[in-house]
Formats: structure tokens, sequence, C-alpha cells
């Protein structure tokens, strides 16, 4: 049995997790609308890997005999400009979904929810991973993406991902 408070932090963060899912399936409309079809697949790919992360925490809370929460999954309210906002927002995004899991870390820690905390090691080397991603391709759009020739190519280069689900044993 967890912790109450362990509990109710892991189902904000499912709906976190499944926002996430809704936010970049929104970015990738975005860029599909706008004929860049390799960052909409770049972006529906993240779509699917942030629905897999969601998951995850439901089959912990189920696996731990507790209660799935679900939420409302609020409609993604950002609107773009140019082909930079939604890499910009999407890092942006990253930095706080870490910030959140790091939050339900620390109270794992403090109540000494060592399964908890070794669940979560999983994710919190994930979201590294997830911050330099995101942080690279906007590096990477500053390099190239103002061109259109270079926008072009980073353009193919993104189609070209595709999605693996987690390896987390839970």
């Amino acid at each position: 049995m967890l912790n109450k408070k362990i509990v109710d932090l892991l189902n904000s963060q499912i709906n976190k997790e499944f926002y996430s899912s809704y936010l970049y399936l929104d970015m990738s409309n975005y860029y599909y609308d706008k004929n860049l079809n390799g960052f909409g697949n770049w972006f529906a790919i993240q779509t699917q890997e942030e629905y897999a992360h969601a998951m995850l925490f439901v089959k912990y809370l189920q696996n731990n005999s507790e209660k799935v929460v679900l939420n409302v999954i609020a409609a993604p309210d950002k609107t773009y400009s140019d082909f930079k906002q939604p890499l910009e927002a999407s890092l942006e995004h990253e930095i706080f979904i870490s910030a959140s899991i790091n939050d339900i870390y620390a109270e794992a820690f403090a109540i000494k929810d060592f399964k908890t905390m070794q669940f979560l090691d999983w994710f919190v080397k994930e979201q590294g991973e997830e911050e330099q991603k995101s942080d690279d391709l906007n590096k990477r759009y500053d390099l190239f993406g103002t061109d259109a020739r270079g926008l072009y190519l980073l353009d193919v280069e993104l189609a070209s991902r595709t999605y693996n689900a987690p390896s987390l044993v839970i």
C-alpha cells in the first residue's frame, strides 16, 4: 500500500502525462497543417511516448492496488505564429514535467518510499533525455531552420523518427 500523498501525486502525474500527449498532438497537427510533415511526425512520436508514460504510472498504481483517478484533460491553449514557437514550448513543457517528477521523487524520499523512488528512477533518466532531445531540436532549428533549404533537410530528417515503446518493467 502506498502513502496517500504519493498516490495523489502519481494520479496528478497521470493527468500531466496525458496532457503532454494531447499537447504534442496539437503541435503535430500545427506542423502537418503547415506541410512540415517531418516536424509533424516528430511530435506525433512524442504524443505516443507521453501516452505510454501515462500508462506506466497507471500500471504502477494498479500493481500497488491503488485507485487510478482520471481527471479532465485540458485542451492545449497555445497558438503559434512561427515554426520555432512549438519547439520552445515543448522544451518549457519538458522542464515542467521534470520538475513534477522530481517533486514526487522528493516526497517519496522524505517518507522513505524506496519502491516508488526506484520506479521513478527511470522517469528521472527519461526526462533528462526528453529535455536534451527538445533542447537539441531547438538548437538545430536555430542553426538550420531559418534557411528554407535547411528547414527542408531538417524536416526530412525528422520524418525518419520512429516510435520505440518504453522498456520499463513494473
